[in-house]
């Protein structure tokens, strides 16, 4: 394949780290991002180049591109941690094996927000046929970070959790996954419109944090249950109050940060008597520190439930990098995953 010197990219206009959180909603991404033509990447030693086919925005983009991540930005690099595509170069003969071939992918070396992608083809995962384009986009960052939990789930014998934005699409994999595995699902939504399907799939409960019972539900299905795990993808005074209200030893599981504040903890005798704790699970470092053969197992079964159509991705939107800038504000307040494609969609 002849390969253009330059490529369409959503590229970063800022550098660093901003030091604030601001939460998700994002009003103007002219602010944030700028579509350009940039030279297509070139592949060294253990890299390859993929062809983009489409690519998720997921909070964690959203966060990384206003500085709110846990790695600083690079000015007018590509933004986009994840996708799929298919390796149309590589740098070395060890990496020759993935050319041609269709993968997901975590973008290493040049973001996912682009034409083509660079990435080390240590994280490439060859796709099987049956996984559809739209779930090979979003086959790593919210799956992985899915069974990784419910492993930590397991391991501490938890027969009960408790979770929050449980309508997401990593909350319907972990009521899904905690079902299979006997262990009651309780959902904490914040609009209501959610709550059969999310029983569907398992959830033992699921309540609506906005409404005027919620506080008296929750308290109840605590008493019947007795959950000792919250897994929190919000951070914000919701999740303080339903910590407060677990029993003891109770552990809060932070793995987002979808709320525009954090909370307030009014109550520390909670962690000095009742031996509750406060843990934070990022995603990257889990990668960093499974053992390859556990992390090669996770992706395995990610793809196999996306094979199989156990898992599916909701897609909201597919959108241009060409239009992103305009349309991304309104697409984002839909239900369900963006994509961001390359061209027309």
């Amino acid at each position: 394949m002849t390969l253009p010197d330059s490529m369409p990219a959503l590229v970063l206009r800022h550098d660093g780290r901003s030091g604030a959180i601001g939460g998700l909603a994002i009003a103007d991404f002219a602010q944030w991002l700028a579509f350009e033509r940039i030279a297509v990447p070139h592949a060294g030693a253990g890299q390859v180049l993929i062809s983009v086919a489409c690519s998720p925005v997921n909070p964690s983009d959203l966060h990384y591109i206003k500085g709110e991540y846990g790695q600083p930005r690079r000015r007018g690099t590509p933004a986009g941690f994840e996708g799929t595509g298919t390796v149309v170069a590589a740098g070395d003969a060890d990496a020759q094996a993935l050319l041609g071939r269709r993968v997901s992918f975590l973008a290493s070396a040049s973001g996912s927000w682009a034409q083509f992608a660079l990435t080390d083809a240590s994280a490439c995962v060859v796709l099987d046929d049956a996984v559809r384009d739209d779930d090979a986009a979003a086959l790593l960052v919210n799956p992985l970070t899915a069974l990784a939990m419910m492993a930590r789930v397991q391991e501490a014998g938890a027969r009960a959790i408790v979770l929050t934005a449980a309508a997401s699409q990593l909350g319907r994999m972990l009521i899904a996954l905690a079902n299979e595995r006997a262990i009651a699902a309780i959902a904490v939504v914040r609009r209501a419109g959610e709550e059969v399907a999310l029983q569907a799939l398992g959830a033992k409960a699921v309540l609506v944090s906005t409404a005027a019972d919620f506080a008296a539900r929750f308290d109840a299905v605590v008493r019947t249950e007795k959950p000792r795990i919250l897994l929190d993808a919000v951070g914000d005074q919701t999740a303080a109050d339903l910590f407060q209200a677990m029993p003891a030893h109770t552990r809060w599981v932070s793995y987002g940060m979808l709320a525009e504040s954090g909370p307030r903890l009014a109550h520390m005798g909670q962690f000095v008597f009742s031996g509750k704790s406060i843990e934070g699970f990022w995603l990257s470092r889990w990668l960093n520190d499974a053992p390859a053969p556990v992390r090669a197992a996770a992706e395995s079964e990610a793809q196999c439930r996306f094979a199989t159509g156990t898992w599916r991705t909701r897609v909201a939107a597919r959108v241009r990098l060409a239009d992103a800038l305009r349309d991304l504000p309104a697409a984002l307040k839909l239900g369900g995953k963006v994509m961001l494609v390359p061209g027309e969609n």
